[in-house]
């Protein structure tokens, strides 16, 4: 029997077709709808990176306005939730943007690898004939698949390191968060994995931030370099933000050789609350030794 043209030039599909989901979770489940949720979130979790490093900068005021710093994030709510409530939420709320950009990462990267043979497995970017790995790739791009995992480990030993406290064990000070950066960054191998880290997280970045608005559909030949340019502030920023900590506390400028307070949860918490409330009553700062300054 003879074969019609629309039987003889059908094509197999890529991938199965499942079961469709309601709208606007159906959107996911599209190429483009990933697109759109990866650049979304990792505009959020850009947002967050650039406060949290501008919070950070606390530590430079030292140990009683870090403390101070660290108390408004937790009473954030004003007696009207429990203490550390919207904080937890804030940190939910983080989470599944992370894991939302990451399973949109991967599965993109999936769904690119299977509608070419000429793909590459792990990262899915297309091959030429002609021995060029990635078109219109550039190397930070090419390398995205590197930094995510990287980045990925990085948050879980930052959480580790200076948030539940495992790798300091018996020096962590729960509410003392100068002390435990001043601690953990003044071990040189802690303070390596975070410049290493933080450079792949700039790295990251850049690209993140470039790309994301291609994905929303900003891409204009008369703007681009404005992307780019926005692209490179954001992660220059967020680098050298982030890489004064571990430096600087290797060259000794965080440290706790004058400090005033006592380190302990309950007196030294209380002695640094005081210095706090005090600094603010009367407008005057803290240095890095804790004690009041003028």
């Amino acid at each position: 029997m003879a074969q019609t043209t629309e039987q003889r030039y059908r094509v197999a599909p890529v991938r199965s077709r499942g079961r469709e989901w309601p709208f606007p979770l159906n959107l996911y489940q599209s190429a483009v709808g990933r697109k759109w949720v990866m650049a979304l979130t990792g505009m959020g979790l850009i947002g967050f990176v650039l406060i949290h490093m501008v919070g950070n900068l606390h530590v430079y005021e030292g140990p009683a306005r870090m403390y101070e710093y660290a108390e408004s994030l937790r009473t954030i709510g004003g007696g009207l939730v429990p203490e550390g409530g919207v904080l937890w939420l804030m940190r939910l709320g983080l989470l599944t943007m992370f894991v939302v950009h990451l399973h949109s990462a991967i599965t993109l990267s999936r769904m690119s690898g299977n509608s070419s043979e000429k793909a590459g497995r792990i990262s899915g970017a297309k091959k030429y004939e002609g021995g060029r790995d990635h078109i219109a790739a550039t190397f930070a791009s090419r390398t995205m698949r590197w930094t995510g995992p990287i980045i990925a480990l990085f948050v879980l030993f930052h959480l580790a390191d200076l948030t539940w406290g495992w790798w300091l064990g018996g020096d962590f000070v729960p509410g003392d968060p100068y002390h435990n950066v001043a601690e953990s960054l003044g071990y040189l191998p802690v303070a390596i994995i975070y410049v290493v880290a933080n450079i792949a997280l700039a790295w990251h970045i850049f690209h993140g931030a470039w790309s994301m608005f291609q994905s929303l559909g900003v891409n204009n030949p008369r703007y681009n370099h404005l992307r780019r340019t926005l692209a490179t502030t954001l992660a220059g920023l967020i680098l050298v933000g982030n890489l004064s900590f571990p430096i600087l506390a290797q060259a000794g400028l965080i440290d706790e050789d004058g400090r005033m307070c006592p380190v302990g949860e309950v007196e030294g918490n209380a002695c640094l609350a005081e210095q706090g409330h005090g600094a603010a009553a009367t407008g005057h700062g803290t240095d890095s030794t804790g004690s009041v300054s003028p």
